[in-house]
């Protein structure tokens, strides 16, 4: 193997608002040469096939001043190249357990990152594709089951609303809802949105809150109030959506995408009808991915999932970038709500 282009993205610096692919990120060109690099104990060269654009890099990784000049890493599904680890051999699938997969094209993992990689499931690649390993099978398809069914608690005949509700997580959770027997209500940001939501994952009602707005979609489309709220925006929706609950509502809090651009804690959203919290005796609670690692939920989560998908109950949309070259302003369209399903990055076959 000679020596190859190992292209990656790097922080330019902070961004104070939503990022700007020129202003805030740099495509750097580098080599890589695989075939002479030494490799110490345990040490791995991958090859980058996906990577998962993530809201959650926006707060935890681009507000870092640490992360400014280095390559901006996230999750990813990868392919071993050179290998000095018993546990990986050459041309193992893996995918990182932990956001430490670089935008770029190999990564070179030491001895102690190496051992946050996991085989992709054999068996369960045989009959599925590849790229739903990336987040269905992995860290998003955990976060909308596992928090769905261990706090939300749903029962058939319920009503649940979703906000971003064509986005990675919230196509899953609706679906998984409908399986469920659930009323199922979205709201997302366009009218393409609202017709994905309809006529392709069969929700109940959707509704384009750009147009009516979250108080007049909810009065329309949830008469009866809201049994589960699954929450990826926060601020002035969680908060509208609480004056629609039911007594005796489960929120269940993903995400806060509409704060996460806010850098003045001044501008950050006052709520207004959080006393109806314990005045309805609502159940409101976040949660982390990783809490279920390890759980019967997540043993759950691998099998309903994938008996779902095999059996075309449940459909997986993505938004796929292609190249290195595209992965900043994937991800930016995706910040922006461009994307329909679930943003990701294919940087090789």
């Amino acid at each position: 193997m000679t020596v190859v282009s190992n292209k990656g993205i790097i922080l330019k610096e902070t961004p104070k608002g939503i990022p700007k692919v020129d202003e805030h990120f740099e495509l750097v060109h580098r080599t890589i040469d695989i075939e002479n690099l030494k490799l110490e104990e345990n040490e791995v060269v991958l090859k980058n096939i996906y990577l998962s654009l993530d809201p959650y890099i926006r707060p935890v990784i681009l507000s870092n001043p640490a992360s400014v000049g280095k390559i901006v890493v996230g999750y990813g599904l990868s392919k071993v190249v050179k290998s000095n680890n018993p546990n990986y051999k050459v041309e193992d699938l893996v995918y990182a357990s932990t956001a430490n997969i670089g935008w770029e094209e190999y990564s070179h993992f030491k001895s102690d990152a190496a051992f946050t990689l996991k085989h992709v499931n054999k068996e369960l690649l045989k009959d599925t594709p590849l790229n739903h390993h990336i987040s269905l099978f992995n860290v998003g398809g955990l976060t909308a089951y596992a928090p769905l069914m261990s706090i939300g608690e749903p029962k058939e005949g319920e009503t649940i609303f979703i906000s971003t509700a064509a986005g990675s997580i919230g196509q899953i959770v609706g679906q998984i809802a409908k399986i469920k027997g659930l009323r199922v209500v979205g709201s997302t940001g366009s009218d393409e949105k609202v017709d994905f939501l309809l006529n392709e994952l069969k929700f109940d009602a959707a509704f384009n809150y750009k147009k009516i707005g979250i108080d007049k979609g909810l009065s329309k489309h949830c008469p009866n109030g809201i049994d589960i709220f699954y929450d990826n925006v926060g601020g002035e929706t969680l908060d509208i959506t609480i004056d629609h609950c039911s007594r005796f509502a489960r929120i269940i809090m993903c995400g806060m995408t509409s704060q996460y651009n806010i850098t003045n804690p001044e501008e950050k959203y006052k709520f207004k009808n959080i006393d109806k919290v314990f005045l309805k005796q609502i159940r409101m609670q976040g949660f982390s991915a990783p809490q279920y690692k390890g759980t019967d939920f997540e043993k759950a989560c691998r099998r309903d999932l994938a008996e779902w998908v095999r059996a075309g109950k449940l459909i997986y949309k993505e938004d796929v970038s292609v190249g290195i070259e595209n992965v900043a302003k994937g991800f930016v369209d995706m910040l922006n709500g461009k994307n329909i399903g679930k943003a990701v990055a294919k940087l090789s076959d």
